[in-house]
């Protein structure tokens, strides 16, 4: 995508984009390792890895509620708030739960998979999906 297009849509491009990317490949990898020293359960990272898909399901009412959803469950808000509600508990599984969160949004990221915009299942803003 060149800097037109994108500044058209509101997607990043060029280096700001490939360092976004590789910032989500740095949040994966810091994720994955933080569930690694905590112990958890490679069985319920696997399982729970793509919950936060479940999201696509808004998508069935309206790209504004399927946007909204994504965007919940798909910013780093979230798991971060729910690690902390799990270490200052002292359960290391909401701990785990949340690296499990925070490794799915780092994956995304690295792979392209930004934020959308409520115009397009395919808009974000890391660029359009697809061709």
């Amino acid at each position: 995508m060149n800097a037109i297009a994108a500044a058209a849509t509101g997607a990043v491009a060029g280096a700001p984009r490939l360092i976004l990317r590789a910032e989500g490949l740095a949040l994966f990898l810091a994720a994955v390792f933080v569930f690694w020293r905590l112990g958890g359960s490679w069985l319920v990272f696997v399982v729970l890895f793509l919950a936060p898909d479940l999201s696509f399901l808004a998508y069935l009412h309206s790209p504004r509620l399927g946007a909204a959803a994504y965007n919940a469950l798909h910013a780093t808000l979230g798991p971060l708030a729910l690690f902390a509600i799990g270490y200052w508990s002292g359960e290391s599984f909401i701990e785990s739960l949340a690296m499990i969160w925070l490794a799915h949004v780092g994956i995304d990221r690295a792979l392209g998979y930004g934020l959308k915009y409520a115009t397009a299942f395919n808009e974000t803003h890391l660029g359009r999906i697809g061709r």
